[in-house]
C-alpha cells in the first residue's frame, strides 16, 4: 500500500503528521509541488522521523503524479490511499483518470481531515480542462525514449496514400515492456490514456497525418469487417473506407496488422490478423468488403503485411495448429510436435492468393533504415512489442493508412522535388 498525502489542496502539516502516524507501515508520498519548497518546506525533523517518506516537489501536479506512478511501477505497487481535502479529491480524480488505469485502486480519505483549512468547500469550477492542459503540457515536454520514432513502409503502397507500421522507439511510455511508443491503452495494463495519446500525437506528427483522427479496429479476433459510414458493429477486426480525412489503424503485438489499398478506386482497408482471425479469413474478408462496397477489382488491390511473430517463435496446441495444415502444409513445419510451430504470415499470403490477390501485390518485406527484412516481433525486442515475449503487460505497435487529399499530394510532390 502507498499513501499519498495531498499538501497542495489544503492539507496542513498537522494533518500530515496525523496521517503519518496512522500509516506507520506504508510508504508515504507527500504531494506538495514546488509551493512548499518556496514556503520553506517542512521542519527537518518532520521528514527524518520517517525514512519511508518521499516528497513530490516537482514543478506541476502532473509531473508529481507522473513521477509518483513511476515509483509505484518500480515497486510493483497498485493500491493507493489518498489523504486530501474535498476540493483536492475533485481535482485528483481528474488526474487519476488521465495518468492511471484500472490496474491501480485509489481510496480517498476525506472525511477524517478535521482542521478548517482541510475541510473548506470544493471549488465551484470544474477542474477538468485545467487538469487536461497540465497533463498535456507536461507530457509534450518529455524527451523521447529509446531513440527517435522509426516507421516501416511498403514500396507497394502508392503515393496517393499515406501509410506505415510503427516500431517501439520514440515515445514516452516508461514501463519496460511498454517502452516507449506504446499505442494502445487497456484497463488491464499500466500505461495510462494520456501517455498513449501523447505517443499517438508524436507518431502523427512524424508520419504526417496530424491532426487526422485515428480509427482503430475494435479487435474481436475474428473476421468481421466494418464499412466506415455504415452502422458500426460492437467489435470487428477490419475496417474499410473510401473517405479521406481519417486514418485507419490496426494494432499488433505478434498479431499482424495488414493494410489494403486500391489505387484505382481510392479505397483502403486495415485488418488485425491474429491466428484466430487468420484461420477465419479476415484478410480476404477485407478484400471482399472492398469489392462488394466500392466496386474494387481484386487484381487492383495491394496488400502490405506488417510485423508479426514469426514461425520461429509462435506455437499452438496441436489441435489448433493442425488447422493451418489445411491452408498449406508448410504453415506447420513440425506437425508431430505437441506444440507445433505455426507460420501465420504464410497462411495469410496463401489465403489472399487463393482469393485472387496477385502474388506480386502482397508485400511482407518492409523498408526501414536497415536492409529489407521480414521482422519477427518476438525476435527483435529493440524494435517491436511482443505478447509472446513480454507477457500480459505488453505494448502495441500499429499499421496505419489514409487517403491523401489532393492538396496533400501536391505538397508532398513539391517537397520531394524541391
Amino acid at each position: 500500500m502507498a499513501v499519498l498525502v495531498d499538501l497542495i489542496h489544503g492539507c496542513c502539516t498537522a494533518c500530515t503528521a496525523a496521517s503519518l502516524q496512522r500509516e506507520a507501515d506504508s510508504r508515504v508520498f507527500l504531494l506538495c509541488g514546488d509551493s512548499l519548497r518556496e514556503d520553506g518546506g517542512f521542519p527537518e525533523d518532520f521528514l527524518t522521523s520517517r525514512s519511508s517518506v518521499q516528497v513530490l516537489d516537482f514543478g506541476s501536479i502532473a509531473e508529481c503524479l507522473f513521477r509518483f506512478k513511476q515509483t509505484l511501477d518500480r515497486l510493483d505497487l497498485s493500491s493507493v490511499r489518498v489523504w486530501t481535502s474535498p476540493r483536492g479529491r475533485e481535482e485528483l480524480l481528474q488526474y487519476q483518470e488521465l495518468l492511471f488505469t484500472a490496474v491501480y485502486t485509489f481510496e480517498y480519505q476525506v472525511e477524517q481531515l478535521t482542521c478548517p483549512s482541510c475541510t473548506s468547500p470544493a471549488h465551484t469550477d470544474s477542474p477538468g480542462l485545467r487538469v487536461q492542459e497540465d497533463v498535456s503540457r507536461f507530457l509534450q515536454q518529455l524527451p523521447a525514449l529509446q531513440g527517435p520514432i522509426r516507421v516501416l513502409k511498403s514500396t507497394l503502397v502508392p503515393e496517393i496514400f499515406g501509410h506505415g507500421f510503427s516500431t517501439r522507439s520514440g515515445g514516452v511510455s516508461s514501463i519496460p515492456t511498454l517502452a516507449s511508443l506504446n499505442l494502445f491503452c487497456s484497463s488491464r495494463r499500466r500505461d495510462p490514456g494520456a501517455v498513449v495519446m501523447e505517443n499517438k500525437r508524436r507518431l502523427a506528427l512524424h508520419a504526417g497525418f496530424h491532426p487526422l483522427p485515428l480509427r482503430f479496429v475494435k479487435v474481436n479476433h475474428a473476421s468481421d469487417v466494418f464499412v466506415l459510414g455504415k452502422a458500426e458493429p460492437e467489435s470487428y477486426d477490419s475496417i474499410v473506407t473510401d473517405q479521406s480525412g481519417v486514418v485507419l489503424t490496426a494494432p499488433g503485438a505478434d498479431c499482424m496488422p495488414i493494410l489494403f489499398a486500391d489505387p484505382v478506386r481510392r479505397v483502403i482497408g486495415a485488418a488485425h490478423a491474429g491466428w484466430k482471425g487468420t484461420i477465419m479469413g479476415v484478410a480476404m474478408a477485407t478484400v471482399e468488403a472492398m469489392v462488394a462496397n466500392f466496386d474494387c477489382e481484386v487484381s487492383d488491390i495491394v496488400v502490405a503485411v506488417g510485423p508479426s511473430v514469426g514461425v520461429c517463435c509462435f506455437t499452438l496446441d496441436r489441435e489448433q495448429a493442425l488447422e493451418f495444415t489445411g491452408v498449406h502444409p508448410d504453415c506447420v513445419p513440425n506437425p508431430e510436435s505437441a506444440k507445433p510451430h505455426v507460420d501465420i504470415r504464410l497462411a495469410n499470403r496463401v489465403l489472399l492468393q487463393r482469393g485472387g490477390v496477385l502474388p506480386e501485390n502482397i508485400h511482407d518485406h518492409l523498408v526501414t533504415e536497415r536492409p529489407l527484412v521480414t521482422p519477427c516481433t518476438s525476435c527483435h525486442p529493440e524494435d517491436f512489442f511482443s505478447h509472446v515475449r513480454d507477457g500480459l503487460n505488453f505494448g502495441t505497435q500499429v499499421g496505419f493508412l489514409w487517403i491523401k487529399e489532393t492538396t496533400e499530394q501536391t505538397g508532398s510532390t513539391e517537397s520531394q522535388t524541391g
